[in-house]
Formats: structure tokens, C-alpha cells, sequence
């Protein structure tokens, strides 16, 4: 899409490669490069071996990127090799900094004092951590470990942070602000973004609505990017100069087509938004069966939430529900536990036991067993109920395994309170 600044990154950990810890680094990175204007053509993840992250920076080389940037392998290990890779790719020496030395020296004596620890491993990790590609740009540590800016001659820049996420996002701002990445974004045009927000529109809707308006309209000049996440559709516009009648063409027909599916016009997620609802004056108390305090703990993932989450009731067995939310044992035995009734009196009941002006109620069969013909596995019934005579209810079938199950029937009570706090 664009002629502008074209980037990859390179991940480094071997763990990475186990499956048994996700990459945090690539993702967020990415993010942030487009919203410079910068084009990610790859993201790669290496082991902490030599051979490896040099044929990765040579990869990115061949695909004629302007910026490469790396995480991890800036430790004191004998595996941490990224300046010694980074040197031999750009065709220059390794050098002491001894100005870095002193400063990491300094960090490492406060360690030290704390943890009583000192002597010639610590001297040597100093060291090793003050050794960088010469003529490289070093940014200061957040830990231990100074972030460095190569420029190669007759190639790309190569941003060099580290590993722990904590670390190289606080080093993101300084990071850009170095003169070789200032010159660098200077190049990339200025784009504009649209993020839309949907939920409950399967994928291959978008798809035909992509490809009716581009029969029509040249979108040649909007990258449109499309994700499902927590049950959310996320339909991604960015655009350059002399493209913007042709995004607007697209969303005026996406709104057409789709718009009572839309949830937000400008990436607010659903979990942002029953946030900034409750804030407005509202409490919640919660009665969860399957979800088992999934619900709970969405709600409370956002700082403040203590304002409005008053507090929830994991009610698994038909006596929870009926000694802790109030739930007529004569309602059960006449609908059972998983019924749209159940989920009402669920709903009732948290309001009542928390205080609440809002409550919700959530039972259902997460599987695998314990699912009949009439209500098979998956089938999950949701409520919710204000103390203004609002109630918003479902109930259906969610696909997938048990933790799946589980998952898509905390998003669509998110979805459903949301409703109830618009209504």
C-alpha cells in the first residue's frame, strides 16, 4: 500500500520457539510502527543462536526494509549475541562504551547491595552489556541492558531493545526520538486510520462486501485488515493521500450493509466501553455458573473498577444458587439449572446480594460432558437486569471446546451489558 517506510521484526528467545511462552514483543511493536505510518512486512521469531538471527537480519535485508528492529539477546549470557550480530551485520567492530560501563555499573551496585551479590560474574556481565556495534546511537537501560540504534551503511537502521516487554516499551519513546529514527519517520507519508467494531457479523460478510465495493471503487490505496478477537470483528482501514473517497466509500457501505452490528466507530473496545457506562453512575454485582468468575474478572481488568464491580457470586451447584442468589429451588426443578429463567433469577439475585442497580446472570453447559438433545453442549443462557426494569437476555449454542464455551459466553455478556446501560 505504501511507498513509504517499510519495516520488519526479529523476535529472539529460543522459549519463544517451545510454545510454552507467547511473544509479546512482535505484536506490540507492529502496533506501534502503524501508527507511525511505518509497513510491517514481516515479523519473525529466531532462537537465541548466532547463525539464526544473523540469516533473519539478512532475510529482512533482501526484502529491502528501512528499519529492522530486534528484541531480546541483550542479556549477560553467553546466549544474549544480539550486539555481536547486529556488529557483524552492519560490517563494524564491538567495542567498550565506557561511559555505559559506568552507568550499568551503577545499576548493578544497587542490585548487588540488595541481593548481596558481587565479584567477578557481576564485573564480567557489566561488561559483556557495555560492548556495542561501534558508532551505534545507546539508549539508557530500564534494566540492565542499553537499547541501541545501527545504522548500516547502504542498508536498513536496526533498532536493538530488549527482551522483557516491560523494558522495551518503556525504551519505545527514547527509542524513536534518536536521530537516525527521527530521519527515518520523516520519510513516511502520513496515513489515516479507521477502526471499526463489530459484533455477532461473521467474517465472509465483510469479505462480500469488500469485493462488491471494489468492483466499483479502486481501493488500491486503503489496506483493509480484518481480525476476530473476542468474538469481535475488527475491520481496519489505513489510507494515504488521495484515498480517502474510497475509504469512505467502503465504510458508508459497510455501514449500510452491517451498521446494527457495529459496536464502536473508533476501536473502542466493547470492555472500554461498559467501563466508561458503569463509571456513569451504575453498580454490578455478578452470578456465574459456567463462567465460573471469567465474567469478574474482565470486569475488574481495568483500573477503577473497584467503583462499580461490587462483587460476584460463583454459583456452580443448584444449592449455591439458591442459598447465595436467592434462586426458588421450585424454578430449577421446573426449568433446571440452565434455563433462561434460571439466568433471570441469576441476575435478580446478584443485584439484590450486592446491592446493585445492575446484575447478571450466567449458567450454562461448557462441556465436554453433561449436555442432552434440548440443551446440547455449549448451550449457555445470559441475562441482564437493571433495577429500572431493563433485561436483556440470550441464549444459544457457542461453538468449541470447553474453554471456548466459556470464553465466547463472557464476551457476549460484556456485549449484553452494554445493551442494557445503551437502552
Amino acid at each position: 500500500m505504501s511507498d513509504g517506510v517499510r519495516a520488519g521484526i526479529v523476535v529472539t528467545g529460543s522459549e519463544l520457539l517451545t510454545g510454552h511462552v507467547q511473544d509479546r514483543n512482535g505484536p506490540w511493536l507492529a502496533d506501534r510502527l502503524g501508527a507511525l505510518g511505518v509497513e510491517v512486512t514481516d515479523v519473525m521469531l529466531v532462537g537465541d543462536r548466532r547463525d539464526d538471527l544473523a540469516a533473519g537480519l539478512r532475510f529482512l535485508a533482501d526484502q529491502r526494509v528501512d528499519l529492522i528492529i530486534t528484541s531480546g539477546g541483550l542479556g549477560p549470557t553467553a546466549d544474549d549475541v544480539t550486539a555481536e550480530v547486529v556488529a557483524g551485520f552492519a560490517g563494524v567492530d564491538l567495542v567498550v562504551d565506557t561511559a555505559m560501563e559506568q552507568h550499568i555499573a551503577t545499576i548493578l551496585a544497587k542490585w548487588a547491595a540488595r541481593h548481596g551479590f558481587d565479584g567477578e560474574a557481576l564485573v564480567a556481565a557489566n561488561r559483556k552489556q557495555a560492548t556495542v556495534p561501534a558508532g551505534a546511537v545507546l539508549l539508557d537501560p530500564v534494566g540492565t541492558a542499553p537499547g541501541l540504534v545501527v545504522t548500516v551503511p547502504g542498508g536498513p537502521v536496526v533498532l536493538v531493545l530488549p527482551g522483557p516487554p516491560r523494558e522495551l516499551q518503556r525504551m519505545w519513546d527514547a527509542a524513536v526520538a534518536t536521530v537516525p529514527m527521527t530521519e527515518l519517520l520523516a520519510r513516511t507519508p502520513p496515513f489515516t486510520a479507521v477502526h471499526l467494531r463489530m459484533f455477532g457479523l461473521p467474517e465472509s460478510e465483510i469479505a462480500q462486501t469488500l469485493r462488491d465495493v471494489s468492483a466499483r471503487v479502486d481501493l488500491s490505496g486503503v489496506e483493509v485488515i480484518t481480525c476476530l478477537r473476542r468474538s469481535e470483528l475488527e475491520v481496519d482501514l489505513h489510507y494515504g493521500p488521495g484515498a480517502d473517497t474510497a475509504s469512505e466509500e467502503l465504510v458508508a457501505e459497510i455501514e449500510r450493509r452491517h451498521g446494527r452490528y457495529i459496536v464502536s466507530r473508533d476501536g473502542t473496545s466493547t470492555d472500554e466501553q461498559v467501563a466508561q457506562l458503569l463509571l456513569a453512575g451504575h453498580t454490578i454485582g455478578l452470578g456465574e455458573s459456567c463462567t465460573a468468575g471469567m465474567l469478574a474478572s474482565r470486569l475488574a481488568d481495568r483500573a477503577g473498577s473497584s467503583a462499580y464491580l461490587l462483587g460476584g457470586v460463583v454459583a456452580y451447584s443448584n444449592a449455591a444458587k439458591t442459598a447465595l442468589l436467592g434462586v426458588p429451588a421450585l424454578l430449577i426443578e421446573t426449568h433446571g439449572a440452565v434455563s433462561t429463567q434460571v439466568a433471570r433469577a441469576m441476575a435478580d439475585g446478584a443485584r439484590a446480594t450486592f446491592g446493585t442497580d445492575v446484575g447478571v446472570g450466567i449458567t450454562g453447559v461448557a462441556g465436554p460432558g453433561g449436555g442432552t438433545e434440548a440443551k446440547p453442549v455449549g448451550y449457555v443462557c445470559l441475562c441482564v437486569t437493571t433495577s429500572d426494569g431493563v433485561v436483556r437476555e440470550r441464549d444459544g449454542v457457542f461453538p468449541g471446546g470447553r474453554a471456548d464455551v466459556r470464553e465466547r459466553s463472557t464476551d457476549a455478556a460484556m456485549h449484553l451489558i452494554r445493551r442494557a446501560l445503551t437502552s
